[in-house]
C-alpha cells in the first residue's frame, strides 16, 4: 500500500476510534503502532515499542508536568480561588459590568495556578453563577464571561498545554513560559474591556457594583499576594536562569506545600486529594504524550508530514494565507475537542509545515494555544461552553454560546494583532 495513503487512512481511523469514545492516548498509540507494524516491520515497530517508549517515560524534562500539577492542585485546596474572587471584586466590581469583569480578572489570576481551561471555568463558574444571578446580569454575559474566562487556563502559565508543546516541537519549556506572560495579560485586559464596553452600550447587560476604598483594595491582596510571590518565584526564577523548567516546577510544589501549611489551610485529608488529582492528571498527560509519540513516529515513516509540507510551500500564495488556513483548522479541531487532544493529533502533520513557511517555533505554539483556547467556546461543541451549561441546566447551550460570541470579536482582533506585531510575544524571549 502506498505510504501516504496508509497515512490518511490512519488518521481515519483514528478520528473513527475517537467518535467510538476510546481515549484519544490509547487511540493514537493503537494507531500508531500498527501503523508502523504495516509501514515498515514488525521488528522496527517493536524497537520503537520498547527503546523509544522507554526513553519517552525516562525523560527529565517530563517530570516537569507532575509537578507543576501538584503545585496547582496543593493551591487549590487552600480556597484560593474564593480569595482571588473577592480580591477581584474589590478591585473592578465597580465599572459596569463589573461582576462579569471579576470573573475574567479572578480566572486570569486561577489560571496561573491551574493551568486547565475546563477546571478554570468550573472553578470559576461555581462562584460567580450566584453572584452574577443576584445581581441581575443578563444570563447571556454572565454565563459566556465564565466560559470565556475560562479559555485563560491553557494561554498563562504555568501551562500543562504549553509544557507538552515545548515537548512536542522539542523548544525550551522557559521559552514558551515567558513568551505566553505578556499574551495572556493583554487578553485578560482585552476581554475586560469588552465587558465594560458591552454594559456602556447596553447596561441592562450588567450593573456596576459597589465601589471600595484605596484602603480595602489592598487589604484584599492580603491572602492573595504569597501565592503571587509564589508565581513570579517560579516563573522568574526560571526566566532568570536560577533554575531549570523541572527544578522551577519542584520549588512551585514544595512552596506551595509550606504556604499552605502556613496559612493553616492544609490538612492530611486535602493533601491526599490533592496528590490523587495531581497523579490522575499527570498520568493523562503523559499518557497523551506517549501516544502522540507513537503516532508521530508513524507519519514520520509515512513521509506525510513532509510531503504536505513541500506542496504547502510551493504554492503560489503568500505564507500568511497558509498559516491562516492552519489557524482555522485549528479553531474547528478546538471548537470539537479539548484542545491539548486536537493539537497531540495535529502537531505531527502541520508543525514541519510551519517551519518551512519560516515561522518562528516560539511564536507558532504560543499562537496555537490561544488559537486553541478560543476553540473552546466556538459553537457547535465548545468545551466550556458545555463545563458552564452543567453548572446552571436550566439556562439553554444557544444562551451560552450567544453570551461567548461576545468575546470572539475580542479573540479575533487579538489574533490578528499577535499575527502582525510578532513581538508581541517574542520580545521578553
Amino acid at each position: 500500500m502506498d505510504l501516504i495513503l496508509l497515512a490518511v487512512l490512519g488518521i481515519f481511523v483514528l478520528f473513527v476510534l475517537m467518535f467510538l469514545r476510546m481515549p484519544l492516548s490509547f487511540s493514537m498509540f493503537i494507531v500508531g503502532f500498527v501503523g508502523l507494524l504495516l509501514a515498515a516491520s514488525p521488528k522496527a515497530a517493536y524497537n520503537v515499542l520498547s527503546a523509544d517508549l522507554w526513553n519517552q517515560f525516562s525523560s527529565y524534562s517530563l517530570s516537569v508536568i507532575p509537578l507543576y500539577i501538584l503545585m496547582g492542585e496543593v493551591v487549590f485546596r487552600t480556597g484560593i480561588a474564593e480569595r482571588l474572587f473577592e480580591s477581584a471584586y474589590k478591585w473592578v466590581g465597580h465599572y459596569r459590568g463589573g461582576m462579569a469583569s471579576t470573573t475574567i480578572l479572578a480566572s486570569a489570576g486561577f489560571a496561573s495556578i491551574c493551568g486547565s481551561n475546563s477546571a478554570t471555568a468550573a472553578t470559576m463558574g461555581t462562584m460567580s453563577l450566584p453572584e452574577l444571578d443576584k445581581y441581575g446580569y443578563n444570563k447571556a454575559l454572565s454565563t459566556g464571561s465564565i466560559a470565556t474566562g475560562g479559555t485563560l487556563g491553557i494561554i498563562i502559565p504555568p501551562s500543562t498545554v504549553l509544557i507538552v508543546l515545548a515537548l512536542q516541537m522539542e523548544q525550551s519549556i522557559k521559552d514558551l513560559f515567558i513568551a505566553s506572560i505578556v499574551p495572556g495579560i493583554f487578553l485578560t485586559i482585552l476581554l475586560i474591556l469588552t465587558v465594560v464596553f458591552l454594559c456602556k452600550r447596553n447596561p441592562n447587560l450588567g450593573p456596576a457594583g459597589e465601589r471600595f476604598s484605596m484602603g480595602e483594595r489592598v487589604k484584599s491582596l492580603k491572602d492573595v499576594i504569597p501565592i503571587v510571590l509564589l508565581f513570579i518565584f517560579v516563573i522568574g526564577g526560571l526566566y532568570k536562569g536560577f533554575f531549570t523548567p523541572t527544578e522551577s516546577g519542584a520549588f512551585g510544589a514544595f512552596g506551595a506545600i509550606v504556604l499552605s501549611l502556613a496559612m493553616g489551610k492544609l490538612n492530611w485529608k486535602n493533601f491526599q486529594i490533592a496528590v490523587a488529582g495531581a497523579l490522575r492528571s499527570s498520568a493523562m498527560v503523559i499518557m497523551l504524550v506517549v501516544g502522540a509519540m507513537m503516532f508521530g513516529r508513524f507519519l514520520t515513516i509515512t513521509r506525510l508530514p513532509y510531503e504536505v509540507s513541500e506542496w504547502v510551500s510551493n504554492l503560489p500564495v503568500p505564507p500568511i494565507f497558509v498559516l491562516i488556513s492552519i489557524l482555522i483548522i485549528y479553531i474547528i479541531g478546538g471548537s470539537i475537542m479539548d484542545a491539548l487532544g486536537f493539537l497531540m493529533i495535529s502537531i505531527p502533520v502541520f508543525y514541519p509545515t510551519v517551519l518551512a513557511l519560516g515561522y518562528d517555533p516560539i511564536w507558532f505554539a504560543v499562537i496555537l494555544c490561544v488559537v486553541t483556547s478560543m476553540g473552546a467556546i466556538t459553537p457547535p461543541v465548545g468545551v466550556n461552553v458545555f463545563v458552564v451549561q452543567g453548572l446552571t441546566p436550566k439556562t439553554p447551550v444557544t444562551t451560552i454560546f450567544k453570551g461567548a460570541a461576545y468575546f470572539l470579536v475580542t479573540y479575533v482582533a487579538f489574533i490578528g494583532l499577535l499575527l502582525l506585531f510578532p513581538q508581541i510575544i517574542l520580545f521578553l524571549v
